[in-house]
């Protein structure tokens, strides 16, 4: 990858010469080079972005969708090269970056352009003219655990509502940024509609959530970062969005296919190597179902196959860094530490690859619910059982936790869907309901402010000015 950023429609060199190198945590080689932004470099992308918005932004809804709709096009035209670099800087298996990680935005960019023309831009109310209008500047910091899907759910709404962005993508993976910014521009985005600075988030994270010509952040992260954003951004009282970390748990109520339920949850807690806020690291069961559930656990997390993530045979990767592997594997030490009993994986690499980043599938089970294992995000791949006693006690623990994005229920569906209406979470799937790109998504509790997605996701890049006459 050029070591540049992208600002005002062109790749741009820093104003400093210092770099930061991409791993590839399979090998630990070095997979790119991005520049190690500074807040002159800021400056110059929020420039851009602000003398581009007056024309963006007063272009028509449907201009702006259509320009979207072809992103996501371009999208799905670049699917190989954009895997090949998910998968080079973040270690995702190439068969989960080659549809989840890229199918996913191309259904937001797609969803949201059809949002365009039904969206209510304009409503009367009494004597009221009420507008919803684009809020100006965006910056947007994003995650390296799903590092084009994280994008484009700021970008897609941004731009059709007439915003202009500033992107910081995590350091950790850059690559897709800058596929990204070829694209929008192969797709007649204007100049300095977008832009992208790479760098630190204590260097180019500060600079963007203090600008005073920035008048929204939208955050992807851990909940310490997003605590540390919003206060930089109060000072200039700029609008903040904030999509944070989980613990959700996986309800599985008496009357429920037992076996499907462990399946369905496994995967949501193994997936993209455990490394997603929305997934399920808590197996809630009732006690009488606790030893069958281990064994059911057990005996599908054998069919996680951990490997070169470029293999077919793959199921999960390596983790995105050595420095969050060996965070995940801290966290499988205190839980037995900690008194848990340990009935798949462990700490350590897996046997025969030692030369990257590779954790092994760990399942606790007896779990205390309060303990720091089951409190506190992982985000690895480590299931922790935790049986429970009745629907009160079930609940309770489910909701026991700082966090409160995704949760999901399995059992008789309107039993389920009670039990779904009693959790504290933003997201909750029953019976394994399936993900959709129109339903909103965000989090209660430390789990953040705000949704993406749909035309919830849309209304949070505008205004709303009422004009009486």
């Amino acid at each position: 990858m050029n070591n540049s950023h992208w600002i005002d429609g062109v790749a741009v060199p820093s104003a400093d010469a210092a770099t930061i190198d991409v791993i590839n945590p399979a090998d630990g080689s070095v997979a790119g080079v991005v520049p190690a932004g500074t807040a002159a470099d800021v400056d110059r992308a929020v420039g851009a972005a602000r003398a581009a918005f007056p024309g963006w932004a007063a272009t028509s809804p449907a201009e702006r969708a259509a320009t979207v709709r072809r992103i996501g096009t371009g999208l799905a035209a670049r699917r190989a090269d954009l895997a090949a670099a998910i998968t080079a800087e973040m270690g995702a298996p190439l068969s989960l970056s080659s549809t989840a990680h890229v199918d996913f935005p191309v259904a937001v960019a797609t969803s949201m352009a059809d949002l365009a023309a039904d969206f209510a831009w304009t409503e009367e109310l009494g004597n009221s003219l009420v507008v919803h209008e684009p809020i100006g500047v965006v910056g947007a910091i994003t995650p390296w655990n799903f590092p084009l899907q994280q994008v484009v759910a700021k970008l897609a709404p941004a731009l059709v509502a007439g915003n202009t962005v500033v992107l910081k993508p995590s350091e950790v993976a850059p690559l897709t940024a800058r596929i990204l910014a070829e694209i929008t521009v192969e797709a007649g985005l204007p100049a300095g509609v977008f832009n992208v600075v790479h760098g630190t988030g204590e260097v180019v994270g500060e600079a963007i959530s203090a600008h005073p010509d920035i008048d929204m952040i939208s955050f992807t992260g851990s909940t310490r970062a997003g605590r540390r954003i919003a206060s930089v951004a109060a000072g200039t009282v700029k609008r903040v969005a904030l999509e944070l970390g989980g613990k959700g748990a996986n309800v599985i109520l008496p009357g429920a296919d037992l076996a499907g339920a462990i399946q369905a949850g496994l995967g949501m807690a193994f997936i993209n190597g455990g490394q997603v806020c929305g997934s399920w690291p808590r197996l809630l069961v009732p006690a009488e179902l606790h030893d069958e559930a281990i064994e059911l656990a057990v005996a599908a997390a054998a069919a996680y196959t951990v490997g070169d993530p470029n293999d077919p045979a793959t199921r999960i990767g390596p983790l995105a860094s050595e420095a969050h592997r060996q965070k995940v594997d801290g966290y499988i030490r205190r839980g037995i530490a900690d008194g848990a009993k340990l009935v798949f994986g462990g700490p350590g690499h897996p046997e025969g690859l030692t030369g990257g980043a590779y954790a092994r599938p760990t399942i606790f089970a007896a779990v205390d619910p309060y303990s720091a294992i089951a409190q506190e995000e992982i985000f690895g791949p480590v299931l922790t059982i935790i049986p429970y006693a009745d629907e009160d006690a079930a609940v309770s623990i489910a909701n026991s936790t700082v966090y409160g994005l995704t949760s999901g229920v399995f059992g008789p569906p309107e039993q389920a869907l009670a039990v779904a209406r009693r959790l504290r979470a933003g997201q909750v799937d029953v019976n394994g309901g399936h993900w959709n790109a129109l339903a909103p998504f965000g989090g209660y509790k430390q789990s953040g402010n705000g949704r993406e997605f749909g035309r919830y996701g849309l209304a949070e890049f505008l205004e709303t000015k009422s004009i009486q006459r």
